[in-house]
């Protein structure tokens, strides 16, 4: 018997991936949670014991999980982000993390760009109108001219950056680390969270939650911002305070919430993902067939390369 590896990133337990399989033609024992199904705290405990590595997605990862986890080395994210991950007790327990740097970096920006015309043209309003045997026409907006606040510019928010700029917009923008992006002068600026706040028709969310867990755009932020603002968050849910958020959508100072993130996935609460001002789609930034296949090959190579040393 080989080494155990375990596998579950819903796109990748709902059909076998070659390059996951291709870790069991080195030897090693490929595991899969349920197919196509978010694991739970219960099916992990169950599943991870024995497993040296863990090919993992966006599920969350407990302490506990970790308690029973007694021979892993390695979890390997087939993504960027770790919110989901209990870092500082696998670093005590000396188990390496691994991201798949820039993988999905493409598909999240064009989902990004999406939502923002869905939300500025009033699309899925349209279609749903339509469908239901009514023609509505709301007046929309046009991207070009517009000012489009970048929250993170890292590989993500640096694409978004440059589509935005190429469609005749303005960005503005926060990174602490204010990387040079190569853009020009006249249409790209870095400022502070609260001038972008007060300035942007369209905010864009690429960024980690703060170090303290808390939420970056807080009632206080959400209430000076400029009245009619879009929001878009592809990043975390949490990046918002959600019952300040519902009161900013409720009059009208958010215009549209478009998210493709949620607390919980699927939402057990509609409060937010069926309020009339928010677009939602189902966590699929990542979920393209070009981002999966680099998401999976660097989340493999990551895998045998910790496994290897």
């Amino acid at each position: 018997m080989g080494q155990r590896i375990l596998v579950t990133p819903r796109s990748l337990t709902a059909e076998p991936h070659p390059e996951v399989e291709r870790l069991r033609d080195l030897g090693f024992d490929i595991v899969y949670s349920t197919a196509g199904a978010m694991p739970t705290e219960q099916e992990l405990i169950a599943l991870v014991p024995d497993c040296v590595g863990w090919l993992a997605g966006v599920e969350p990862v407990t302490p506990r999980i970790i308690a029973a986890a007694d021979k892993l080395k390695v979890i390997s994210r087939n993504g960027v982000g770790v919110d989901n991950l209990p870092v500082e007790t696998l670093k005590e327990r000396g188990v390496q993390v691994m991201i798949a740097e820039g993988a999905n970096a493409m598909g999240v920006a064009e989902l990004t760009i999406g939502l923002m015309f869905s939300a500025l043209r009033s699309i899925p309003l349209a279609d749903a109108g339509i469908k239901a045997g009514g023609w509505p026409r709301v007046r929309g907006l046009e991207i070009r001219g517009r000012t489009i606040g970048i929250v993170g510019c890292g590989a993500i928010g640096r694409e978004v950056a440059r589509m935005v700029i190429a469609l005749g917009a303005k960005v503005l923008a926060f990174d602490p680390m204010r990387p040079n992006l190569d853009l020009p002068s006249a249409s790209f600026a870095y400022a502070e969270v609260d001038e972008i706040m007060a300035a942007a028709d369209v905010l864009t969310l690429h960024c980690p939650l703060p170090r303290d867990g808390s939420a970056l755009l807080t009632a206080e932020r959400l209430a000076n911002s400029r009245p009619g603002q879009v929001i878009v968050n592809t990043a975390r849910s949490k990046l918002i305070e959600e019952t300040a958020l519902l009161d900013a959508l409720d009059d009208g100072r958010i215009s549209t919430y478009a998210t493709d993130v949620f607390d919980e996935e699927p939402p057990a609460s509609l409060a937010l993902a069926a309020h009339p001002r928010v677009i939602a789609t189902s966590h699929i930034g990542g979920f393209t067939a070009e981002s999966v296949e680099r998401a999976t090959r660097i989340a493999a190579d990551n895998l045998l390369s910790a496994l290897r040393a």
